[in-house]
């Protein structure tokens, strides 16, 4: 009985871990753009809409420049 409790203890972790990893890998894969104005408020741009598709070329341009430095 107590192995049988550890077992699905050690896979449900597993799974959690496995779950977390993957939820990450995902989030990490969409670009996205966030502008802030002078007024405090802010808006966050999606990769795939259409303002991003053409802001998110400039802004990888200034995140490249900036790591040469």
């Amino acid at each position: 009985m107590a192995r049988g409790k550890l077992l699905t203890g050690i896979v449900i972790g597993a799974a959690a871990v496995a779950g977390a990893v993957l939820w990450r890998r995902r989030a990490r894969q969409q670009d996205h753009l966030d502008l802030y104005f002078a007024d405090g408020s802010m808006v966050s741009l999606e990769q795939g809409s259409p303002d991003a598709e053409r802001l998110l070329p400039l802004a990888r341009d200034v995140i490249e420049a900036a790591r040469a430095v």
